[in-house]
């Protein structure tokens, strides 16, 4: 592990860095993808027609705000070494804006969209922020590896959250509460692990970057030179545009796949539960397994393969009539999905200045939250014109993956890494 450490970075310090992948994901997995997502469509919106567009349309709104304002945090971060503190701020909102959505339920729908928008928006925010910190961690040639120990331990996060709120669900469900009832529980519970989770990090990671001079610590400043120098960034330009497409796929099979599962599979909220559980250890797996992958074979081929790993797993679902078809495209998904992302975050770290990190991750972050309002909201719009089709919706998402790959053919990571060094 030290090999793949940066010139004075201790491996407790990476262990602080991952611990915040691992608190984060209680949120993305509990409140995202596996039981909120579904609560919100069936009890708050009481199960109407525009549920599901409601749903998609809220997160759509959250990474709005995040797209607006990711590369101006970015650039004040650089510019005043205070990545730390913002993340320190994000963090606190996320977790208490979560606490909140335990408010929501059936005549509760603007309450319920206020925090949800809220929450996520400081989710996307410290998302992007500790992402900043990885190329300061890891040597260029294992960044594939320590963003994949990242992934992998956020991934055993979610399993922990979802495996207390399966917990919980299970023993409420026996004591005959509704959804209505223990779904609040379960909020309270990702909100309190998210807190606890993410104190190491707080406590031992440093800010090892630097304050800028006076003169040029203006964020708007900043950013206005990096769009005027986008040209000579042209392969993290492209590379941004091919997470957009990706993104957009993988931010639809996140945010609706317990909806699907309930809608279309019959699933119950106890199937879904554990189908999460599951997906989340193959996830894991599929994180660390192929961030070594990438530092062997290379960070394109390795995002090439989960890429058509993604197609195979659409055309799966797509099929899948039973449980056992749509259980193996689930855990298709979950190796991908840890794997695409571990890859993405380090492409990012090896384009990036080194001197303008926060800025830069803050462009990565616009491209993620970009797909992740194309790819819900191309799903919500499919199913409603179509009249209610989820399978046509997911079909439609799955093009997504195929541009991805596309616009991946056109990148030159070594040329790229040149143009960042020269900076």
């Amino acid at each position: 592990m030290r090999s793949s450490l940066a010139s004075g970075v201790r491996r407790r310090e990476i262990w602080a860095w991952a611990m915040f992948d691992f608190a984060n994901s209680g949120y993305t997995t509990v409140i995202i993808t596996a039981v909120f997502n579904a609560y919100f469509v069936a009890v708050v919106a009481e199960g109407k027609p525009w549920g599901t567009l409601a749903w998609t349309s809220t997160l759509a709104v959250s990474y709005a705000l995040v797209i607006l304002t990711a590369p101006l945090i970015g650039a004040y971060a650089d510019a005043t070494a205070r990545k730390k503190r913002l993340l320190l701020f994000s963090t606190l909102g996320c977790v208490a804006c979560t606490a909140a959505l335990a408010l929501a339920g059936p005549g509760a729908l603007a309450l319920t969209v206020l925090f949800l928008v809220l929450s996520n928006f400081c989710f996307g925010t410290g998302e992007n922020l500790i992402a900043a910190f990885l190329p300061e961690l890891a040597r260029d040639d294992a960044l594939g590896r320590v963003s994949g120990w990242g992934w992998g331990l956020g991934y055993i996060g979610g399993l922990v959250s979802l495996g207390a709120c399966l917990a919980y669900v299970s023993w409420a469900q026996a004591q005959g509460q509704t959804a209505a009832q223990f779904v609040p529980v379960c909020v309270l519970i990702t909100a309190l692990l998210f807190a606890i989770a993410s104190t190491p990090t707080f406590l031992l990671l440093k800010e090892r970057s630097q304050p800028q001079p006076a003169s040029e610590q203006g964020a708007w400043a900043r950013f206005s030179r990096t769009l005027r120098d986008a040209g000579r960034y042209r392969d993290l330009m492209r590379f941004l545009a091919c997470t957009v497409c990706y993104q957009a796929g993988i931010a639809a099979v996140i945010s609706l796949a317990a909806i699907y599962a309930d809608q279309v599979m019959g699933f119950s909220t106890q199937d879904t539960l554990m189908l999460i559980f599951i997906v989340n250890i193959t996830a894991s797996l599929g994180a660390v397994a192929f961030g070594w992958l990438q530092d062997r074979i290379g960070h394109r081929p390795t995002l090439a393969l989960t890429l058509l790993g993604w197609l195979a797993m659409v055309g799966m679902i797509w099929l899948a009539s039973g449980p056992a078809l749509f259980w193996a495209a689930a855990n298709i998904a979950g190796l991908c999905m840890g794997a695409s992302q571990s890859a993405g975050r380090a492409i990012v770290g090896l384009l990036a200045p080194p001197t303008r990190l926060g800025e830069f991750f803050g462009l990565w972050g616009q491209a993620v939250k970009l797909s992740a309002i194309l790819g819900p909201m191309t799903y919500g719009l499919a199913n409603w014109l179509s009249g209610g089709d989820h399978r046509l919706a997911m079909l439609i998402t799955g093009s997504y993956f195929v541009l991805g790959l596309l616009l991946l053919a056109s990148v030159r990571l070594e040329r790229g890494r040149r143009a960042a060094l020269a900076s």
